[in-house]
Parts: C-alpha cells; sequence; structure tokens
C-alpha cells in the first residue's frame, strides 16, 4: 500500500510536468523581451554552472534547487553552501547564493535557498536634476526557495519548490510565485544511466507598485495639484522546460568521465541544447566543461550575452569517507561577450 501510494505521487509529479510543457514548448524567440524576473535563469552556483547546467539528470544536493529540484532526494544528511558571483565582470553587479538541504526521513529531504542579486548604488536622477549628486539608491533581486523532494524507488527520484522572487528599487518594487518540479530516473548495471525532466519558473504574473509611479499634477480645469497614480504593466516569467541524460563511464582507481546533456525550451527566447563533460579523480578533483547553443550564438546575430563556453572544478576535502563528511571548494567560469564574463566561487560543507 505504501508503496503504490509512492507510484501515485511519482506519477501525479510527472503529469504536473508535463501538462503545462505543452504551454512551454509554444514558446519562441518572437516572445523575447516579453518576460520578467530574468534573475530566475541565473544559477548562481558555481559546481553545476561549470558545465553550463548539462547535468539536469544528474546534478545532486543542494545545488539541485536550481537545476534539478529531483536532485535533493540524494542529500544523505545535512549539506549546507555558499556561493558568491560575479557577474558580468565589469558591471559591478554581484549575486549570493546561501542554502541548505537536510534529509528529514528514510525517503523525504527538504532544502531552503536564498539568492540575492545586488546591483551597488546608483545614483538618484529627477527632470530638475539630471545629473544626479542627490543621492544614491540600490536596486536589489531576492529569491527564497523552500523545496522538498522524495525518494520514490530505487530508480525514480522527485521533487517540488516553491518561490517567492522580488526586485526592489527605492520607491517601486514588484512580487511573484513560481514552482518548479523535477524528475530523475536512475538505471544501469551500476546505476550510471540517468535522466532528468523538470519544469523550471512555472508561476503568477508580476507587475510594479509604489510611490515610482505617483506623479503630482494640476488636471485640467483645477487649481489644486493632484495625485496621479499610473498602473504598471505585468509580465510573465520566463518559463523552462529541461530534458537531459547523462552516463557515467566508471574507471579503474575510482575515476570517472560523465557524459551530460540538455534541451532547454524557453517559453521567451530560443531553445537551447546544452552538452557537458565532467572527470572526477577519486572524487578529491573534479573538473568539467560545457558548451551551451542556441542559433547564432557563433555569429553577431546572438540575442544572448553567453557565447557558449563553461568551465569549472570542484576541491573536495573529505572528513569522514565513511559517513561522507567534509567540504568542497567550487569555482566556475561562463564566457560572455561583451563584459569579461562571469566568476563563481563557492564552498559546500556536508554533514
Amino acid at each position: 500500500m505504501k508503496n503504490s501510494y509512492k507510484n501515485l505521487i511519482a506519477y501525479l509529479l510527472i503529469g504536473f510536468l508535463l501538462i503545462p510543457s505543452v504551454a512551454v514548448f509554444a514558446g519562441n524567440k518572437d516572445r523575447s523581451g516579453e518576460a520578467g524576473a530574468s534573475e530566475l535563469l541565473i544559477n548562481p552556483w558555481a559546481k553545476s554552472s561549470g558545465w553550463g547546467g548539462a547535468n539536469v539528470a544528474a546534478v545532486r544536493g543542494l545545488e539541485s534547487a536550481y537545476v534539478n529540484v529531483a536532485g535533493i532526494a540524494f542529500t544523505e544528511g545535512t549539506q549546507v553552501g555558499f556561493t558568491h558571483t560575479q557577474w558580468l565582470v565589469g558591471s559591478d553587479i554581484s549575486v549570493i547564493a546561501a542554502g541548505f538541504s537536510q534529509k528529514i526521513s528514510e525517503t523525504g529531504r527538504i532544502a531552503l535557498n536564498v539568492t540575492n542579486m545586488s546591483f551597488g548604488s546608483v545614483p538618484i536622477t529627477t527632470p530638475d536634476n539630471p545629473e544626479g549628486n542627490i543621492g544614491t539608491y540600490s536596486p536589489s533581486y531576492f529569491i527564497f526557495a523552500l523545496s522538498y523532494a522524495n525518494v520514490f524507488s530505487n530508480s525514480i527520484y522527485g521533487g517540488l519548490t516553491i518561490k517567492l522572487i522580488s526586485e526592489t528599487i527605492s520607491d517601486m518594487s514588484a512580487t511573484g510565485f513560481a514552482i518548479d518540479a523535477g524528475i530523475q530516473y536512475v538505471t544501469g548495471r551500476d546505476e550510471n544511466v540517468k535522466f532528468g525532466i523538470t519544469l523550471k519558473n512555472w508561476g503568477t504574473s508580476m507587475s510594479y507598485n509604489g510611490d515610482g509611479l505617483s506623479i503630482r499634477t494640476v488636471l485640467p480645469g483645477q487649481d489644486d495639484q493632484f495625485t496621479v497614480e499610473q498602473r504598471s504593466a505585468t509580465f510573465e516569467l520566463p518559463s523552462q522546460l529541461l530534458i537531459g541524460a547523462a552516463y557515467d563511464i566508471l574507471m579503474p582507481s575510482d575515476f570517472r568521465l560523465t557524459v551530460s546533456g540538455t534541451f532547454v525550451s524557453n517559453a521567451f527566447s530560443k531553445d537551447q541544447v546544452v552538452g557537458g563533460l565532467e572527470f572526477s579523480m577519486k572524487d578529491l578533483l573534479i573538473i568539467r566543461g560545457g558548451y551551451t547553443y542556441e542559433t547564432d550564438i557563433l555569429n553577431t546575430n546572438r540575442t544572448t550575452v553567453y557565447t557558449g563556453p563553461s568551465f569549472g572544478a570542484t576541491i573536495n576535502v573529505p572528513f569522514n569517507k565513511e559517513v561522507g563528511s567534509g567540504f568542497a571548494i567550487d569555482y566556475s567560469y561562463r564566457d560572455t561577450n561583451p563584459w569579461n564574463g562571469i566568476h563563481s566561487i563557492g564552498i559546500v560543507l556536508d554533514l
């Protein structure tokens, strides 16, 4: 009875992924610019961004909350992580991500992730003071994500994330909610064949509100000033459907080479294909690289700041191999044009 209940939940989760995907696949490049909250498309974690997010089928632990929430189900104890990203070096934009994942039962796991995108100080200008010199303000984007993942069987893992999105400047703000859902399937004699599917950023529309949309003016035929509030247009969230596969090539002396690929269907921009390789040396030093391709990415007609390549590395320092405790230092680089690329560095602690 218990297994039947778990299987029912797994089938419902798969249905949740597939039914809304019809709307996601309906998107095309002609809708570029119609969505907002593009910070939802930024991977703040150093390990998974090192191969461009190609590991939708193979991601494990805390970072799964961004790539494919089903991977959180592989958490065996407590995992805590922190990452700092220099976003588009030269733009003075930074992204900070922190979170933890926790095993709460034999099959259940939870995770909490917080991401903050800071734009530094921006001069305040007005029609009467176009040169500024009257102070500054600091825009901020904030994402709060609460995830739950479950081990449905020896082969099927699934999860769900609820996200709160907040965008704030000095006198306006917008708030929205989104849901991510994902499934991973593991098979093969050595459990080295993996498949994954995830639907991301499926949620409410957003719009700005606040004093920044109000002006003091004199209406025709009136002598007194009135406050007139303008309405802000609503915008949709940048939904995605990702389908991926991975294969582990197991070698002697605990060496491993993982080949991974992911197809990304974007509702409001061009579709992408991501391929990546990860080479592990006794799980102590791991190097990885990836390439993200979309139409026109190789020429000047591209509509993305990314130029395709990404790479990264992880150094693992084990405390106790029997219980899997230790810490890891992760680094990644993503190539861009213009600006001078994206650098991420983080640390993950396993307890």
